[in-house]
């Protein structure tokens, strides 16, 4: 009977073994790639994908075949597109890169054009508004006038935002070591991801999204532009009105995003009850899954595709899901509810509130208390929990609000009536986004456990045989590679 039940464990023991190895391969110390192409659906969450995924074969499921998904995978909080969009690529978030939002305040600035003079502490956006010509949709770029300023060894300084970060950036690193470089998004302020050196991009795309119309099949022709740049590249072709050059040669790493989906969240979302897509998110799916077959069947034809990691990561998801718990709250009312002299506050369904005496802080706080339900406050942090919780320190750090506001789900600190989603806070539907990378010689694999998007970064140097702790942000925060690699 001993001798059975025993054979009965060893067997349970192999069979638990087999599963393991199966659900959770052994980190892949080998996999090498000459080319990363990092990618952002914005707007689509994992919930998205499997959604998609049951409407049958697509390009998408394609590439889950050899790759790996992360159905438990996180964005920044906040989940602005611009911190969102730097963290892929730096491993860090806001607390290190000092990137919180593309419209923010910042206690050591001043206002453009304003030459320094007088007490600091100013605005600082980084969005259509500092282009020669928001309305073009090559705009001339940035305008130095738009910018906000700052003292840099005594000298009054316009600020670009590749200034704005306090960490290099993948491109850079990548740059360095002698490959070529190229990423595309919404406004010339992507000028970002150059990083502090302003050197990371060999080639940077950035026509004007406010250009445009606001319709879903006015977003699909914009977000045409960057796909044809994805094509050009892999040729190693420069693209008409991109800033810089490849001379010739693929990048090793290449990235954008497409906007469709989030569009289309934002004006028609998802089915009241059943939550399934609408007709417009529907269309705006159909389009990113053609083109990531497009970006695909060009490394094919080039015979790149062996050697080229694929990563879809979305920068930011979109709240809320379920249409029934969208409400607007005038932003307005917050800030007189704080009950004391705001220097700034952002808003969408997040309040990041900037105190002009930061002594008024918990006065501030339990105002904001006292209002929780007319305002739909979920949480309001605030002190020492603000820096338990992983965003900083106001006291010592410039970039920090004093004040972070959540609303509860649904909740927009908006009155524009224009929109039914909006993103930037730190809810489940803002932040749980879709996540999964893809190569033929990656075994299908998903994995369940929590990551986060910084964890990217890591795995894009190591793919490229480049050292991730190169990158300040990833020495910084401890960054390790995604699961699997």
């Amino acid at each position: 009977m001993w001798r059975n039940f025993n054979s009965f464990l060893f067997s349970l023991l192999l069979l638990r073994q087999a599963v393991s190895s199966a659900i959770l391969p052994r980190d892949n110390d080998s996999f090498k790639a000459k080319f990363v192409a990092v990618i952002s659906v914005d707007g689509m969450h994992n919930s998205d994908v499997d959604k998609w995924l049951a409407t049958g074969p697509s390009n998408i499921s394609k590439l889950l075949e050899t790759g790996y998904r992360y159905t438990n995978a996180f964005t920044t909080g906040p989940s602005d597109s611009f911190p969102g969009s730097l963290a892929p690529f730096s491993g860090a978030t806001p607390r290190t890169t000092g990137v919180w939002y593309d419209d923010t305040f910042d206690r050591t600035f001043f206002a453009p054009s304003s030459g320094c003079i007088g007490p600091p502490g100013a605005e600082v956006i980084y969005d259509e508004t500092i282009d020669f010509n928001s309305t073009a949709l090559f705009s001339g770029g940035i305008n130095p006038a738009n910018l906000p300023q700052t003292l840099i060894n005594g000298k009054c300084t316009n600020v670009f935002p590749h200034m704005r970060t306090r960490v290099n950036t993948a491109f850079e690193v990548v740059v360095e070591a002698g490959f070529k470089t190229a990423y595309t998004d919404k406004h010339p302020a992507y000028d970002l991801m150059r990083g502090p050196s302003g050197k990371g991009l060999s080639e940077g795309f950035f026509p004007e999204m406010n250009a445009i119309g606001p319709t879903v099949e006015d977003t699909i022709a914009y977000d045409l532009l960057h796909v044809n740049a994805f094509l050009n590249w892999i040729d190693g072709k420069d693209v008409a009105n991109a800033e810089g050059s490849l001379g010739g040669k693929a990048p090793a790493l290449f990235g954008g995003n497409f906007q469709a989906v989030s569009v289309a969240q934002k004006t028609s979302g998802y089915v009241n009850g059943t939550l399934a897509f609408t007709p417009e998110l529907l269309k705006a799916m159909q389009f990113v899954d053609a083109s990531i077959g497009a970006v695909v069947n060009k490394l094919k034809s080039n015979g790149m595709f062996e050697d080229t990691l694929i990563i879809i990561a979305s920068k930011h998801g979109q709240s809320p899901i379920d249409p029934t718990k969208f409400g607007e709250v005038d932003p307005q009312a917050v800030t007189n509810a704080t009950g004391v002299k705001v220097a700034e506050q952002t808003s969408d369904d997040i309040a990041l509130i900037f105190l002009d005496d930061q002594a008024d802080t918990e006065k501030a706080a339990a105002n904001l208390a006292a209002n929780k339900a007319a305002l739909k406050i979920a949480d309001i942090i605030f002190g020492d929990r603000l820096v338990e919780m992983g965003f900083g320190n106001p006291l010592t750090d410039p970039a920090v609000p004093d004040i972070i506001v959540q609303p509860e789900l649904g909740i927009i600190y908006t009155t524009s009536h224009k929109k039914i989603a909006e993103h930037g806070g730190l809810n489940v539907d803002d932040r749980h986004i879709a996540c999964f990378a893809s190569n033929p010689g990656l075994k299908k694999t998903t994995f369940g456990t929590k990551v986060q998007t910084t964890q990217i970064a890591p795995v894009t140097l190591k793919t490229l045989g480049l050292d991730p702790n190169s990158l300040q942000g990833v020495r910084a925060e401890r960054t390790k590679p995604l699961p699997g690699f």
